[in-house]
């Protein structure tokens, strides 16, 4: 992760870009662009939702809606982008430690533009993160939800 760029207020991220911070690829990266950043604080991404995903074959037939754990883990993607900056904790790898409050406000279909905000709440002692994090259709809550982090040794 040597090539990572130097993020600021300004940042706006692309998938090359994204893709030298996280390690998710294809089916699984889920964040097409980080269209805001704040160091150490918050990030907004967003993710075109399209019929051409592999999921939507069986989610389902006929009336393709994006499944729940998908719009979790691309919140978690974008909050990814704000831990793995974090100072000293540059190139680490977080991983779900848990899930909590999370509500699902309203079917993700494709054609839908989801935005993800995620805004850190608390790191401690340097291993664990709590973020809020929101997705929104159309300036319409989709999902929301606290999203913990640990630190993968």
């Amino acid at each position: 992760m040597d090539d990572a760029p130097v993020l600021n207020a300004e940042t706006v991220l692309m998938i090359e870009e994204i893709q030298n911070l996280l390690p998710h690829r294809y089916p699984f990266a889920l964040v097409d662009r980080i269209i805001e950043y704040v160091p150490g604080k918050k990030a907004v991404g967003l993710k075109n939702v399209t019929i051409n995903e592999p999921h939507f074959q069986g989610h389902f037939p006929g009336r393709p809606i994006m499944p729940g754990v998908l719009i979790v883990e691309a919140m978690a993607q974008v909050g990814g982008v704000v831990l793995t900056q974090l100072p000293d904790l540059k190139g680490s790898l977080f991983l779900f430690a848990g899930i909590d409050k999370v509500r699902f406000r309203r079917p993700v279909v494709p054609g839908d533009q989801l935005i993800m905000t995620t805004e850190l709440l608390v790191v401690k002692q340097r291993r664990f993160g709590k973020m809020q994090a929101r997705a929104e259709v159309d300036g319409k809550l989709a999902c929301e939800g606290e999203l913990m982090f640990s630190l993968v040794d």
